[in-house]
């Protein structure tokens, strides 16, 4: 089956390069940009300046082939790919939660990107912690790295 998608906006940061940006919102690195939505969506952002914070999901339009096993940022021993937040995917589809500072028009300002300049827009979810952060989880292989991502940044395995 193929499923097709539009975008609905791009997303504009300071990151122009795959090489040596943040590897997650959370990031010591991640930067402030902006979220440019299509007019034709404006409808769609009545009540998104109430959240804090929000969900974007966009795809990952540098990433042109993928695997099943990759050996992520956080680690030099390879995972299956669904096990990690590796960019190079079967659908290559990125999410990343940033803070909404406001919303002029349509554009949105943020913070915490982690995203390149240029990625096309899917969608726009609120983050609500009631929903989105369960009380009791586990982090597989990732446990032993915890506080790592912040100082972590892309190198040149997802690049080519």
């Amino acid at each position: 089956m193929e499923i097709r998608y539009a975008s609905i906006g791009i997303i504009h940061s300071p990151f122009h390069d795959l090489k040596d940006m943040p590897i997650q919102p959370t990031s010591e690195s991640s930067a402030p940009g902006t979220v440019e939505v299509w007019p034709k969506f404006m409808p769609g952002l009545i009540d998104l300046e109430g959240f804090s914070h929000i969900i974007l999901i966009y795809c990952l339009h540098h990433s042109h082939s993928y695997s099943l096993t990759v050996v992520p940022f956080l680690d030099d021993h390879p995972h299956g790919v669904f096990a990690t937040r590796a960019p190079y995917r079967p659908n290559p589809i990125g999410l990343s939660v940033v803070k909404l500072e406001r919303i002029e028009g349509n554009t949105l300002f943020v913070d915490n990107l982690d995203i390149l300049d240029g990625t096309p827009l899917l969608d726009i979810k609120p983050y609500v912690p009631e929903f989105d952060s369960p009380q009791n989880f586990r982090l597989g292989w990732l446990e032993s790295l915890k506080g790592r991502v912040k100082q972590t940044r892309s190198d040149e395995r997802f690049t080519h």
